[in-house]
């Protein structure tokens, strides 16, 4: 080693670097594609951010008729909402486009085999993640703001912030919408050998844990909150474990046929 030179090392490098540059070049060139078709879809849905808002506030004001307007506090406030709720319809509008991005890049290097699985991953992940998303929004959501609204009386106003509300709304949707994912990429964890059910039954306790702890930060510290996203979350991860091991068993009984 200590034979070695600077100018010995560099070429080197340099022919390191020559190896990896093409697939460099490769991924900026999707990466900026996948920002380029964020930025377009969130300028558009800033167009008609204040459409977007209303139709979030509405599943509040339905939950309560005390609640028949929100409030700002900084000056600010409304324009950075507005923002954060054209970027998020940006993000869930872009998302089939970004993840056939991913697959672009990714399916030089796979074998035929893996190309069928990731296709199938790719399709059904962005199925999954809209029907969680429309599920939490029209299914969920007005659950937990009728909850949380029930404590409201004459006495007792409520006057929630706007940015704090579509803060919370685009929380619930994102964490739904991946949340529906759980169960099917489970289950192609168990079809590509990846992970077996039997992995996921024995560290539950910790896949539990770490539910509890991403549903605390996406409720913002709010405990009943957090009780209310963490259970669906326990169910879809019991259902992608159960359904697991039975494509697991029809894979094995197949195997055994041939």
């Amino acid at each position: 080693m200590s034979n070695y030179t600077l100018e010995q090392t560099i070429p080197i490098l340099e022919r390191s670097l020559a190896v990896f540059r093409p697939h460099h070049l490769e991924l900026r060139k999707r990466l900026i594609r996948v920002g380029i078709a964020i930025v377009i879809c969130s300028a558009i849905a800033y167009i008609f951010s204040e459409e977007i808002a209303q139709l979030c506030i509405e599943p509040l004001q339905a939950a309560s008729p005390l609640v028949y307007k929100l409030v700002y506090t900084n000056l600010p406030e409304a324009f950075i909402a507005y923002i954060k709720i054209a970027i998020l319809a940006g993000l869930i509008c872009s998302m089939p486009y970004c993840i056939y991005q991913c697959w672009a890049f990714v399916a030089p290097g796979l074998t035929k085999k893996e190309k069928k699985i990731a296709g199938i991953v790719v399709f059904w992940s962005t199925i999954l993640f809209l029907i969680g998303a429309s599920f939490s929004f029209f299914i969920v959501l007005p659950k937990m703001l009728y909850y949380f609204m029930s404590y409201a009386t004459e006495s007792l106003v409520p006057l929630p912030k706007l940015g704090k509300y579509l803060t919370f709304v685009g929380r619930t949707v994102l964490t739904f919408g991946m949340a529906f994912q759980i169960p099917f990429l489970m289950v192609m964890a168990g079809k590509a050998d990846l992970v077996q059910a039997k992995y996921f039954k024995d560290k539950r306790i910790y896949f539990y844990i770490a539910i509890i702890i991403l549903s605390f930060l996406l409720s913002a510290g709010d405990f009943m909150a957090t009780a209310l996203l963490s259970g669906p979350l326990f169910l879809l991860y019991e259902s992608g474990i159960f359904l697991s091991t039975i494509f697991n068993r029809r894979k094995k009984s197949v195997e055994t046929e041939d």
